[in-house]
């Protein structure tokens, strides 16, 4: 099951959705979580939040510490506390609804990790969140795109996955949300690729590397740069892994589920 989110069926450009739910922010404080965040330094970031009262600070919290172990595979106990902190908080539906979306992500982690199986919680939590939050809801676009998923990797069902990305494209792109755009470009450009549509693929994934650049989203460049690498020829493919490499050594190995996809081809007698 993880591999497939990491893989897409074997084509090497999925990802598992780690978008988050803020984008950074204005001001001082939300400007040292961005920095924080981007460069894989997710438990400092947590910490700046940390003692900030109400729901918004802790549900960026909770999505910082969802992240951490969709790169990681580790924080898994820490990242459900500072959800169930969350879900307490939350006093009217747009924050319930967020907090529902984080635990189906968590769900959904969980189980596309291989450290539980909770494809029903991740659905259901899911199922909430949309009838919590309203359609024209800023964050209606992550549950957009994190139902593609659950449609994807959990369900095996491209065209629902597909319906529900272009969905969160157009509502990232509504509500300025631009690393948001760059999952679904990545992810509408993975089912491209699936579907043998190379022309098509390689504008998003282009489209979704751009974006990460721009942004300094450096602990996202590299799967961007192995996923772009799965729709070009030689030698520019392998161009972009050994660049995609570089970045994957330099944050010490994470994500870590991009280790394996990175790997030069065994040798055959």
């Amino acid at each position: 099951m993880a591999d497939t989110a990491m893989s897409d069926s074997g084509s090497g450009t999925g990802e598992l959705g780690t978008e988050g739910a803020f984008e950074g922010g204005a001001g001082p404080l939300q400007t040292a979580v961005w920095r924080l965040r981007s460069r894989g330094c997710w438990a400092d970031a947590a910490a700046l939040l940390a003692s900030r009262p109400g729901a918004k600070p802790a549900l960026q919290r909770t999505a910082l510490l969802v992240e951490r172990c969709l790169f990681t595979e580790q924080g898994w106990a820490e990242a459900e506390e500072a959800l169930r902190g969350a879900e307490a908080l939350a006093k009217d539906d747009d924050e319930r609804g967020q907090a529902a979306c984080e635990r189906g992500h968590l769900a959904y982690a969980s189980t596309v990790l291989g450290v539980r199986d909770r494809a029903d919680e991740a659905r259901s939590a899911l199922g909430r969140a949309a009838a919590l939050l309203h359609p024209n809801s800023a964050n209606r676009p992550l549950l957009d795109f994190r139902r593609g998923l659950i449609a994807e990797h959990l369900s095996d069902s491209p065209e629902s996955a597909k319906a529900a990305y272009r969905r969160a494209h157009a509502g990232a792109t509504t509500h300025d949300k631009p690393l948001l755009l760059s999952f679904t470009w990545r992810h509408l450009a993975g089912l491209a690729l699936r579907e043998g549509e190379l022309a098509e693929a390689r504008h998003g994934f282009t489209e979704s590397l751009r974006i990460r650049e721009e942004l300094g989203y450096l602990v996202g460049t590299a799967p961007a740069l192995a996923a772009l690498a799965e729709a070009q020829p030689e030698p520019e493919a392998t161009r972009l892994r050994t660049e995609a490499t570089r970045l994957f050594h330099l944050l010490d190995g994470v994500p870590t589920w991009l280790a394996a996809q990175l790997a030069p081809p065994a040798a055959t007698a």
